[in-house]
């Protein structure tokens, strides 16, 4: 049976202030819209995750919560998991791995440079630097989330705010 993830870097946030916290950091408005215009482009082409999984922080959670309205997935039902914000691509594979199995599709909402090297560790593919708001969407053939590791997924896509916006 097959498996998909959809690895969403957060959207355009807050310039980090002297006196804030990194984790504490705010979509601007363009990350906000950025984020709508994915989730919106993602429910036209049917896209409705079983289970959604986010990092603690502000614009990780926020964007999260802007797609899932988008996908019309009930933003409540968005887990919070503090690991993935600064914890390392260990971090985004114990989360992948310890998912139950009935969800079919998980899309997991994090940070940079972690999504995107484990979008290519998942893959082997050159995913480069994902940009803000962007999306990978990762396949995996007849495995259980306990048994995904490096090079077991397949790249189909990766969207990106500024693509969408210029089609």
């Amino acid at each position: 049976m097959k498996k998909t993830l959809y690895l969403v870097r957060h959207a355009k946030a807050e310039d980090r202030a002297s006196f804030q916290r990194d984790h504490d950091r705010d979509l601007v408005p363009e990350g906000i819209m950025a984020a709508a215009r994915v989730g919106h482009h993602l429910a036209e082409l049917g896209v409705k995750p079983d289970c959604l999984i986010s990092s603690t922080a502000n614009r990780a959670k926020d964007t999260g919560k802007v797609m899932a309205e988008q996908l019309r997935v009930d933003p409540e039902t968005l887990v919070l998991e503090p690991k993935l914000f600064d914890g390392g691509p260990k971090a985004y594979i114990a989360a992948i791995n310890g998912l139950d199995k009935n969800c079919k599709s998980v899309m997991l909402f994090g940070h940079n440079p972690d999504i995107s090297y484990f979008a290519e560790y998942l893959t082997h593919a050159d995913v480069g630097s994902m940009s803000k708001g962007a999306v990978a969407v990762i396949e995996f053939e007849d495995l259980n989330w306990a048994e995904i590791s490096g090079r077991t997924g397949h790249l189909v896509d990766l969207i990106s705010p500024k693509k969408l916006k210029e089609s």
